[in-house]
């Protein structure tokens, strides 16, 4: 009876998975500060991709480790990027196998820049319109590569905009941009930032992401990348931010994305190996929670987990 009138359902088809991938080879190591999660070279991805295929999850987005760095974050963009080797060599696995699999490629420099913030430095400060180019570039390189869906994370101002046009002018008319249209600067990200080594060398970055107390201004970010042309919106850390994931869901009908992200998904982790909390039911409540709030779609890493409890308790 009672699931009979459930009001909210998780579905593993609205789950994506994130995933790290590094420059290097037979490399498949565990993020310390992320029970469960690893960092993988493209030639080690085989087996992840097949995890994901058999749990019919939503999809997965990539996020790029690079070898090397340099101030303009020119990995981002490069043909032969880590992430753009990842999407061909996933994509030629799923087309060998006779399966799909949503690749959303992560775009941001973050990850690339010798510096560590989201966009190029001018003077010590993020220089806004100069890096909208090079976003740019990165999702034309991504959506070349094969990527299904790119994801700027950056927060630069118009940003959507730079890379619809792109993407547009170059033949893509029909790839999809997911923005993370309102990213708060967050604790919660730390995790994150020791898994993709993409913490800040100087400074931080409440320039240019949010100030996690305001609410009012996230739903101005939203409506810009909707006046932007996004196909999904984002709402970026998921848990402390329900109450701006429940008003976006009344200002927009275009379909909502949350990010739970790295310290969230950790905090759980943390708690249930020390006998906390039950992890299962403690995933279970908070996906509930989060598409109770909203959204359609979630990112998480706890997306393989829970498609393997479903499949237990179904079996």
């Amino acid at each position: 009876m009672r699931d009979l009138v459930a009001e909210t359902q998780v579905r593993t088809g609205a789950l994506v998975y994130p995933i790290f991938v590094m420059d290097g080879e037979n490399i498949e190591e565990e993020v310390p500060s992320m029970p469960g999660v690893f960092r993988y070279s493209v030639d080690r991805l085989e087996e992840i991709v097949d995890e994901m295929l058999g749990c019919h999850i939503g999809g997965t987005m990539l996020f790029g480790v690079p070898a090397h760095k340099d101030e303009r974050g020119s990995e981002a963009y490069a043909e032969n990027g880590v992430v753009q080797r990842a999407i061909r060599y996933i994509k030629t696995l799923c087309a060998k196998k006779g399966k799909e699999l949503l690749v959303i490629a992560d775009i941001c420099l973050c990850e690339y820049t010798s510096h560590g913030h989201c966009g190029v430095l001018r003077g010590g400060d993020v220089d806004n319109d100069a890096s909208l180019p090079l976003h740019a570039k990165a999702a034309l390189a991504a959506v070349r590569a094969g990527a299904d869906m790119v994801a700027p994370s950056s927060m630069m101002d118009g940003v959507v905009a730079a890379i619809r046009e792109a993407l547009d002018a170059n033949g893509f008319v029909s790839t999809p941009v997911m923005g993370y249209s309102a990213k708060f600067a967050s604790v919660f990200y730390s995790p994150f930032r020791d898994a993709a080594d993409s913490a800040p060398q100087t400074g931080d970055r409440r320039g240019y992401q949010m100030d996690f107390r305001n609410g009012r201004e996230a739903l101005r970010e939203l409506a810009a990348d909707e006046e932007e042309c996004a196909d999904i919106l984002m709402v970026k850390p998921a848990l402390a931010y329900l109450d701006v994931v429940h008003a976006a869901r009344a200002q927009t009908n275009l379909p909502l994305a949350v990010y739970n992200v790295s310290g969230e998904y950790a905090m759980v982790k943390a708690a249930a190996q020390r006998g906390m909390l039950d992890e299962k039911r403690a995933v279970t409540e908070l996906l509930t929670a989060f598409f109770r709030a909203g959204a359609d779609i979630v990112i998480t890493y706890h997306a393989l987990d829970w498609a393997h409890w479903q499949r237990e308790h179904s079996a």
